[in-house]
């Protein structure tokens, strides 16, 4: 029995290790943050998915970039926004193509102002869950934003980040209230990680690529 109990405190101690290293990595490797762009009010993000990073370390990556107040790309998900606006607006361009959800559940637009998004200019509060390449999911805020991919048939599709609009791309937009002070994960519930089982492994958690923070502070 004693001997058991060991066993099992060495192996809890050794995953213990493994999260603290892991952590610590992410820490040490995570990106700047990308300040949002205020206005009066409200916070303006501007995002992008891509199908690959096309860039050392992880070149095939799926990755989302965000838009600096220069209007330069900049490989981070981590976005600041200042205790004191009331909403967030995010521009999302969509540049991969559609993978799929798993769960139905992530294809319902959640969380945002009025309830609904706009794809391409049109308000829409629900897509079919086969056209999501990517989401924009924040668990503790109940935000989620499915993000529905280009055609696999399009013309002049992006290879390599960044992107820009004269590649065939989806236009999403959506809004959610500042929520008080603190960190908020937002991360893609799309299992997009080729080559990882399933799906659900390398950049879908890590921070830079499929895996962010907004900063309120």
């Amino acid at each position: 029995m004693r001997a058991r109990l060991l066993g099992a405190v060495a192996t809890l101690a050794v995953l213990i290790g493994f999260v603290v290293v892991y952590f610590i990595f992410i820490l040490e490797e995570a990106p700047p943050a990308v300040s949002a762009v205020v206005n009066g009010s409200t916070a303006e993000v501007t995002l992008q998915t891509v199908a690959s990073y096309g860039r050392h370390p992880y070149p095939d990556w799926v990755s989302y970039l965000a838009r600096d107040p220069s209007g330069k790309w900049q490989h981070s998900t981590i976005i600041h926004v200042p205790a004191g606006t009331q909403v967030v607006h995010v521009t999302l361009y969509e540049y991969d193509t559609s993978t799929g959800l798993r769960n139905p559940f992530f294809a319902y637009v959640r969380g945002t102002v009025g309830g609904t998004m706009s794809v391409n200019g049109a308000p829409v509060s629900y897509v079919n869950a086969a056209s999501p390449a990517h989401t924009f999911t924040m668990p503790d805020l109940n935000v989620n934003v499915p993000l529905p991919g280009v055609n696999a048939n399009a013309k002049n599709q992006c290879s390599v980040a960044p992107c820009n609009t004269s590649e065939a791309h989806n236009t999403i937009t959506f809004s959610f209230r500042t929520p008080k002070p603190g960190n908020y994960r937002f991360q893609c519930i799309v299992p997009c990680a080729l080559g990882f089982l399933y799906g659900f492994g390398g950049p879908m958690q890590t921070i830079g690529y499929m895996d962010g923070m907004i900063e309120v502070s």
